[in-house]
Formats: C-alpha cells, sequence, structure tokens
C-alpha cells in the first residue's frame, strides 16, 4: 500500500487553516490523537503516582507507556529513556553531569554544523574545567563535515565528542558512527544532537555510535519535551545532584520535579501515531515504525527532489546552501540583493509559512559569512504535498522577480 499523503493530511485540524507548512525543522503539526491524549491524560482522574486509585494507576501508566514508546522509537531499553523538558535542557543537565570528572588539560570535540544546544553547553563546561575544546569544521562549498584531521583532533585526551545527527540548519547528515568509532577508540563518550534527525531517518542508538542520543518529539508530529536515549548500564555511572527523597533508580534520577504525565502521553501518542502510518504489514511497533520512516522518507526525497528542480529553474535569482548529498529535506536558501526577512513576509502573505532566520545554528550560520543577517529555510514534513512545493515555487518565482 503506497503512502497515502492527503488521507494523513485528515487527521491533522491544524491543516485545514489552508497554510503550506514549511517549518517543520522548528516544530511540526500536529494530529488529533496526539491532543486527544494530552486531554485525556490530564483531565483524568489524574494525581501524583502510586499503586491505589485510578488516578495514580494513570500516572504510573503514563510513564511507563512513554518510556515503552521511546525504547521502540530509538532501539534502547526503556530504563535508557529519559524525560526531560526540552533537548537543549537534557544537553546542560548532562553537561554537568558529565563534566564533574573532567579536568584541566581534557579536551572536548564540537562541531561548527551543530545547533547551539549541542555546543555552548559542552564548551562552557569545558571553560569551567580548565579544558580545551577543538573544532570539526565544514566546508561551505560541499555542506559537509571536514574530517581529514579527525586522528588529529579527536586523541587520548578528548574525555567527550558532540555531534550532530543532521544540522537543522543546511540538513547535512554527518558519517556520524565513523566519528564515534574514531571517539571511542580514543576512550571518549559520543553525545548526538538528534533532534533534527530522527525526524526523518529511522533512530538505532547503537547502530549510530551514540553514548548519549537526544531527540524532541515536537519536531515529529508531538508536544514540546525532550528526550534522551542512553544503555542503563551507562546511567548508573552517573551521579547527579538530585534532592534526597526524589528517586535514585535509573533513569529517574535524572527527571527533576514532578514528571507532567499529560506531555509524556502525548508524546506516547506520537510515536504510536508514526508507527500506523506504515504500508505495510509489520506486527512489533519498531518493525512499523521502521516501515513507516522508510516509507515517509521516499515521500519527502520525492518532494524535496521537486523543490530542488524548481529552485535550479530560478536561476542566480535564489542561492542554495544546502549541498551535502546525505542531507534531510530541509533547504536553506538566500536571495542575492534582497532580504530573506521580506520573503518570509512575502510568502506569509500567501499562507506559506517558511521562516527566515539562524534557527539557533550560531556556528554554521556564522561560517556562511551571509551578507543577510537571515536565511529563508525550507523544511519539509510527511504532511507536505507537491501542490504546496508548486505553490511555494510560484511565489519564490514572484518575489524574485519583483
Amino acid at each position: 500500500m503506497a503512502f497515502d499523503v492527503h488521507a494523513l493530511r485528515e487527521r491533522f485540524p491544524s491543516l485545514r487553516s489552508g497554510i503550506a507548512h514549511f517549518d517543520g525543522p522548528g516544530g511540526t503539526q500536529t494530529p488529533v490523537e496526539v491532543g486527544e491524549a494530552i486531554a485525556r491524560t490530564l483531565t483524568g482522574p489524574l494525581s501524583n503516582r502510586g499503586l491505589r486509585v485510578p488516578s495514580e494507576k494513570n500516572a504510573e501508566k503514563a510513564i511507563a507507556d512513554f518510556r515503552s514508546a521511546y525504547s521502540d522509537l530509538l532501539a534502547v531499553p526503556a530504563n535508557g529513556v529519559v524525560y526531560g523538558r526540552s533537548a537543549t535542557q537534557i544537553a546542560y543537565d548532562f553537561s554537568r553531569h558529565l563534566s564533574r570528572s573532567w579536568k584541566p588539560g581534557d579536551e572536548i570535540v564540537v562541531t561548527r554544523l551543530e545547533h547551539d544546544s549541542n555546543v555552548r553547553p559542552w564548551v562552557q563546561a569545558a571553560e569551567r574545567q580548565g579544558m580545551i575544546v577543538r573544532w570539526l569544521e565544514f566546508d561551505i562549498a560541499t555542506s559537509e563535515l571536514v574530517l581529514d584531521d579527525l586522528d588529529e583532533k579527536i586523541t587520548e585526551r578528548t574525555r567527550l565528542v558532540a555531534v550532530t545527527g543532521a544540522s537543522n540548519l543546511l540538513g547535512t547528515k554527518p558519517p556520524v558512527r565513523a566519528i564515534a568509532d574514531r571517539a571511542h577508540e580514543a576512550g571518549a563518550t559520543v553525545y548526538v544532537d538528534g533532534v533534527h534527525y530522527t525526524a526523518h531517518d529511522t533512530v538505532d542508538v547503537s547502530e549510530l555510535g551514540a553514548d548519549f542520543f537526544a531527540c524532541s518529539p515536537y519536531k515529529f508530529l508531538g508536544p514540546h519535551c525532550g528526550v534522551l536515549g542512553a544503555d542503563p548500564a551507562l546511567l548508573e555511572t552517573i551521579r547527579p545532584d538530585k534532592l534526597v527523597p526524589s528517586p535514585d533508580v535509573v533513569p529517574e534520577r535524572f527527571e527533576f520535579g514532578t514528571l507532567p504525565y499529560e506531555i509524556m502521553a502525548g508524546a506516547t501518542a506520537a510515536v504510536d501515531f508514526l508507527a500506523e502510518v506504515s504500508p505495510g504489514g509489520a506486527t512489533s511497533r519498531r518493525d512499523r515504525l521502521i516501515a513507516s520512516q522508510h516509507a515517509m522518507e521516499a515521500h519527502e526525497l520525492a518532494l524535496r527532489e521537486r523543490l530542488d528542480s524548481g529552485l535550479a529553474g530560478l536561476g542566480d535569482r535564489v542561492v542554495v546552501h544546502s549541498r551535502a548529498k546525505d542531507r534531510t529535506p530541509t533547504t536553506l536558501i538566500t536571495f542575492p540583493g534582497r532580504s530573506c526577512q521580506d520573503a518570509y513576509a512575502f510568502l506569509a502573505d500567501r499562507n506559506i509559512s517558511a521562516p527566515a532566520g539562524s534557527f539557533y545554528a550560531y556556528e554554521p550560520f556564522k561560517a556562511l559569512r551571509l551578507d543577510d543577517p537571515h536565511a529563508l529555510r525550507i523544511g519539509l514534513a510527511p504532511y507536505n504535498t507537491s501542490e504546496e512545493i508548486d505553490r511555494l515555487l510560484e511565489a519564490l518565482d514572484e518575489f524574485t522577480l519583483g
């Protein structure tokens, strides 16, 4: 059975607005099932966790279901799933946890391709400890990381390597496994920002070589929160600062305060929704998620190729900065002599949402050395259609001729 984008769209009430949403990298639209799960859990009955009355049991179930869902999505044990308010908050938390054992003269490695949430927490922690920060650069001509000096950057002094699974600015998917293998040879830990990656690829944390893998459900149809996946045995070695009465078991020792059960239920519903997109007859949720991801990826690739062709047809009126061979359906463009903020407003007036900015990708945006302080990002999601691509291209043609 082929992927049916029109049937999928029927489950998104927000799409009835008529807006063509190309803002998925900043946060996708949400299917009705996710909203219903949040409302159903919140209106309960619901109370603090326990095993006596239904309201307590509902809280326990929300947590257990959440861990089970993200165990299937990330291919990690359920007790290796940590809830967080956001991926940024999780990175800051773990930068504090891990850096407690770092010493002056130790090193970390970060890349110029990152969202700043996978740079600043580590750099700031390293600076506090008197450590050295080394950078993996990227080539603006290819949008890809430069790895020729990988063996020189990652050494026996390296304590952590932080790398993105996919750039939220350019879509580039670096060779995470190759970087992770080198890091592990040197005895370093690997932290992967999978926020943009998870929305567009099947995740297997161990196959990627990640020790820690962070993602954000609101980038793939869920509510605003963050999730970390890791080996529970690794989490057992980390002792965070925490309140004395709070749980000390893994993963709960990393989850501070009362958990938002309703948000966890919504995040679980997003995984279940993705599993239902599967066009095949797989039985396990993990297998259905893989089948669904393959179907969505094929759909998004076809749309990206249509977009790429249309942008090429605009000639020198548009500069495309997303040039990596392996990339997500996210494309960064600028307009010579024209303002990207003006392009954003022009599109918005036509019910097309494609934002302009630097999107918290401070290092790669700075490295591009653009004349414009903003760039236009076109990000595709499973609910986008070829008709919407054509609408966008027609509007960009009109804008660039104006």
